[in-house]
């Protein structure tokens, strides 16, 4: 693409890095669910916005992570988060089912759509 407007041509590039549909996140995701799995995720579940495919340009990416027995750990859910806000391009707001309150958390719980991320 060749473009006469810098700025028209780094919004272009950016929009394409950036995750936009409730499609477009599953399939990043997936695309990383190597990586996730090496950090020890056992089940990576989407909430909010994107999973009922209403993102807006403001939205950041609500995901509920389960980790595999011995692999919670703070170094691991860090790395997952910074993984993924530079792989969806907007913020993270990555939870566990433990960091749920008790007054939003039955209604995510209800709600969550599992996202399948390797074996």
């Amino acid at each position: 693409m060749l473009c006469s407007n810098i700025p028209d041509c780094w919004q272009f590039y950016s929009d394409m890095a950036t995750v936009q549909t409730r499609k477009n996140l599953i399939e990043r995701l997936r695309r990383h669910g190597d990586d996730l799995r090496r950090l020890g995720v056992e089940r990576i579940g989407l909430f909010g916005s994107f999973q009922r495919d209403e993102p807006s340009s403001e939205s950041d990416v609500d995901l509920l992570v389960e980790f595999a027995p011995g692999e919670k750990s703070f170094d691991n859910f860090m790395a997952v988060s910074f993984l993924l806000e530079e792989e969806l391009g907007r913020p993270v707001e990555l939870v566990t089912r433990e960091a749920l309150s008790p007054h939003i958390g039955p209604h995510i719980l209800q709600n969550v759509e599992y996202v399948e991320v390797g074996d």
